[in-house]
């Protein structure tokens, strides 16, 4: 008993590492949007879509990419009427891999945690999409009424025929 338990101990020291234990390689991350409805596809630092669908949602995000090499997620929200919008979203340094140079030694420092992606982490847990009104999405003319629309919202193609209203 007594060589056994030293021998546990120093190979838990040895074999663990300290992020893997401690934290997580994949996060919940919520997704909404303004205007609510968008679509909405998330995509890795290589191109691959992880996740296409309708906001709000949520889902699960991996934060290594590779070894050593962090994950980078690009957020595409499109909605008919409105400008298409890009977020990114970064996994950075989990502070837990640092516990590797008394926890884990230099197998987890070096092998398991950059392995598993545990020694990173995904911060943001929400993400939200503001996207901004089209101008090709706005009403010009309507046959029920009159639509009153800001100068700004007028393609330029029309703004030539405007003409002043007189008092």
């Amino acid at each position: 008993m007594k060589v056994t338990l030293p021998f546990a101990l120093a190979a838990t020291l040895a074999l663990g590492s300290c992020a893997s234990i401690v934290s997580k390689s994949r996060y919940p991350v919520a997704i909404n949007s303004v205007p609510v409805g968008a679509d909405v596809t998330v995509t890795n630092r290589a191109g691959k879509e992880v996740f296409a669908g309708k906001v709000p949602t949520a889902v699960m995000l991996k934060s290594g990419a590779g070894f050593f090499k962090k994950e980078i997620y690009t957020l595409t929200f499109k909605k008919a009427g409105y400008d298409d919008r890009q977020m990114t979203l970064e996994a950075n340094l989990n502070g837990w891999y640092f516990g590797n140079i008394v926890f884990g030694g230099l197998i987890g420092m070096l092998i398991v945690d950059p392995a598993t992606g545990a020694m990173y982490r995904i911060a943001q847990r929400d993400v939200q999409g503001v996207m901004a009104e089209s101008a090709q999405g706005s009403i010009l003319f309507k046959n029920d009424g009159l639509s009153i629309i800001s100068t700004e919202d007028v393609p330029a193609d029309l703004r030539d025929k405007m003409v002043p209203i007189e008092k």
